[in-house]
C-alpha cells in the first residue's frame, strides 16, 4: 500500500496546527501556600479573604473587601457587617486556643465562574460601573480537621481589580441566584498556567 508524502506531512503537522487554535491560559503566579493572591484575579481576592480569617488579619480583610457603595439600608447593613467582623476577629485572636470551627488553611480553590443569571452583572455595571461579577468556591480545612466549602462573591471594579463582597445578602441585586448555582468542579489550576 502506498501512502503519499503529502498525507504523512499532514499527519505530522496537524497536531501542532490544532494545538495553536487552543487559546493560551493566562499565567498566574501563586503565593507560597500554592494558591492565588492579590487583586488581579477573582481567585486571588477570594483566597486573600480566606487568609484574612485564617490569620485573624482585619487589615487584609478590609483591603480585600469592596469598599462600601450605594446608599440606604444596604450600605448601612454592609458597614455594620464589616464592623462585626472586626470585632469578631479581635475576639478570636485574643483566645488562647482557636475555635474548633475556625479555618486553619486553604485546602482547594475552584476556578471563578459567572452567575447563570445575567441580571446581577448588568445591574452592577449600570448602577455602580462594576466591570464584572463572579463567584469562587473555596474549601478550607478547619481547626477540627473537617473541611468547609464557602462560596465567595467577587466584583471587578472600574480599575479592573477584583474585590470580595463578603456579605452578599446586603447586595441581593448583585448576588441573585448565587446560592442556587451548581457545585464548582474545575480546579483553579486548570484555568491558568501556574507559575511558582
Amino acid at each position: 500500500m502506498k501512502i503519499s508524502t503529502a498525507f504523512i506531512s499532514f499527519l505530522i503537522l496537524a497536531p501542532s496546527a490544532f494545538a495553536s487554535d487552543t487559546p493560551a491560559k493566562p499565567k498566574l503566579k501563586v503565593a507560597p501556600d500554592g494558591f492565588p493572591s492579590g487583586h488581579e484575579t477573582p481567585e486571588g481576592a477570594a483566597c486573600d479573604l480566606a487568609r484574612a480569617f485564617i490569620n485573624k488579619d482585619f487589615g487584609l480583610f478590609n483591603a480585600t473587601c469592596i469598599k462600601p457603595f450605594g446608599s440606604g439600608e444596604n450600605r448601612t447593613d454592609y458597614e455594620k457587617f464589616m464592623e462585626s467582623v472586626k470585632t469578631g476577629m479581635a475576639s478570636e485572636a485574643a483566645k488562647k486556643e482557636p475555635s474548633p470551627g475556625g479555618p486553619k488553611c486553604i485546602a482547594r480553590v475552584f476556578a471563578a465562574r459567572h452567575l447563570s443569571m445575567s441580571g446581577p452583572a448588568s445591574a452592577g455595571y449600570a448602577m455602580f460601573d462594576f466591570r464584572d461579577i463572579q463567584f469562587v468556591d473555596i474549601v478550607t480545612k478547619l481547626q477540627n480537621d473537617q473541611e468547609s466549602l464557602t462560596r465567595i462573591l467577587v466584583i471587578q471594579t472600574p480599575d479592573l481589580k477584583w474585590f470580595v463582597h463578603p456579605a452578599p445578602a446586603t447586595a441581593s441585586i448583585l448576588s441573585m441566584g448565587l446560592n442556587g448555582e451548581k457545585a464548582s468542579t474545575q480546579d483553579f489550576s486548570e484555568a491558568y498556567e501556574i507559575q511558582k
